[in-house]
Parts: C-alpha cells; sequence; structure tokens
C-alpha cells in the first residue's frame, strides 16, 4: 500500500528523483510565515525582524542591495559610483574597474525610465526589480521582495560540509544548480555575483556564512565591511603616529 493521501501530500522528497533527496527543503520553520515575500526586510530564522538598527528607509530589500553604491541618494547609480563602492568594501582597482564595467552594462537598459539607450549606463534603484535575471536563488520576487523560505532552502540544499556555512566549491556547486535551460546570460550573471560573493563575504576559514549571505541581499554587509575597513585603517595609522 502506498501513502496515505495526507502523509504523500506533505512528502518533499522521492527516491524516484534523487536530486529531491540530495538538496532537502526546509519542512520546520520556527518564524511567522516563512512562506510570504517580505518588502522591506531580509528575514530568516535567527532574524525574524530582519537586520538589526539597519534602517530600510522604505526601500525594497532588492533596492537595499544596490542602494549602498548610491552614495549622493539621487536614486541613479553611474558606474564610477560602482566602482567607488566596490573600492570601498575592499576590491582592488583592476577587478572593481571590470565588475563595475559588467554590472552596469548588464543592468542599465532594464532599469531606464525610457526606452532610449543612455551610453552612461546608469542604474535606477527604483526599477532595479526589472534587472532581476534567470537561474538565479528566488530569494527575490519579480519585485525585489525578499522570500524567506527561498533563502532558507540555500542552506538545507548546499552545505555539505558545514552547517549554514557555503565552500568555494559549494557556491559553484549551487550556481550550477540554479540553472535553467536556455538561459546562458542568467548562468554567467550567477557565477560572477556569487564569486564576487564569496570574495565579499568569506572568513578567515574560506567560507561563506549564512548570515553574511544574507547581509549581502539586505545590503547591510557592504557598510559593515566598509566600517570594518575604516576603523582598521584608522587604527592602523594610529599605532604609526605612536611610534
Amino acid at each position: 500500500m502506498g501513502d496515505a493521501p495526507d502523509q504523500a501530500a506533505a512528502k518533499t522528497a522521492t527516491p524516484r528523483a534523487p536530486v529531491t533527496i540530495e538538496r532537502p527543503v526546509p519542512t520546520k520553520l520556527d518564524f511567522d510565515r516563512p512562506y510570504m515575500a517580505r518588502a522591506l526586510e531580509a528575514v530568516d530564522a535567527e532574524h525574524p525582524e530582519g537586520t538589526p538598527g539597519y534602517n530600510n528607509d522604505g526601500y525594497t530589500v532588492l533596492q537595499l542591495h544596490v542602494h549602498y553604491f548610491d552614495r549622493n541618494n539621487d536614486g541613479i547609480i553611474y558606474p564610477w559610483e560602482t566602482y567607488a563602492g566596490l573600492r570601498r568594501v575592499g576590491f582592488n582597482v583592476i577587478l572593481s574597474f571590470i565588475s563595475a564595467l559588467l554590472i552596469n552594462l548588464a543592468l542599465s537598459y532594464a532599469t531606464l525610465p525610457y526606452w532610449i539607450p543612455n551610453p552612461l549606463f546608469p542604474i535606477y534603484v527604483s526599477k532595479i526589480h526589472k534587472a532581476k535575471h534567470g537561474s538565479d536563488t528566488g530569494v527575490y520576487d519579480t519585485e525585489g521582495r525578499f522570500v524567506p523560505n527561498k533563502f532558507e532552502e540555500l542552506w538545507t540544499k548546499f552545505p555539505k560540509t558545514h552547517q549554514n556555512k557555503l565552500t568555494f566549491k559549494e557556491l559553484m556547486g549551487m550556481t550550477a544548480a540554479l540553472r535553467v535551460a536556455l538561459d546562458p546570460f542568467g548562468w554567467i550573471a550567477n557565477k560572477f555575483e556569487w564569486s564576487l560573493t564569496y570574495l565579499l563575504a568569506k572568513d578567515e576559514d574560506g567560507l561563506v556564512s549564512k548570515e553574511k549571505v544574507r547581509g549581502v541581499f539586505d545590503g547591510s554587509l557592504f557598510y559593515q565591511v566598509e566600517i570594518a575597513r575604516t576603523n582598521k585603517a584608522f587604527s592602523e595609522r594610529q599605532g604609526k603616529l605612536k611610534k
């Protein structure tokens, strides 16, 4: 006899599709409505209210993800602003230049409020949801909201060696697992984005933690890294002056 209808309906894996066993989904999330997309906060099991003390000022989580690079707060991010932001969080000149060029070139047109391309390749923060590409995690929905259960899925499906942490190999395995058919732009964009995330968020042990990845999704990690680098530079300078 097979499973009773109510039992079968609750199953999340089956031997006939081994991948459903290899990549389990979370079945018990002890916070309020994990299935509900959140416009303003990146919510997970450890942070049911979002990032403490982080003022979202009414931006969606996807808008927060890019807003760090809009330092003059005019709602537009030009390539030189992307470059400056990448430098502030520690990327070198060459990687920052190439990344800024690629990011703005890839995302600009989809976010423009008009049909004519802009040779300066601006990204409009208010329309960043239009630049969402395929083969991604699904943590952002098509309007730029944060979907908690999709975020939690990353941490049941892909870490194989450490709980709530990913190695670079596991990150690349994740990007391969997320690929959808006939989407070469999405395949490349996802690997590029997660490679930058790894370089930014990896710990001294070479692992990327769940909390730091969440900080990338809502943009709070960018500010944290900049502050830490500024404080470190200040301390080093003070130490030199005392000698």
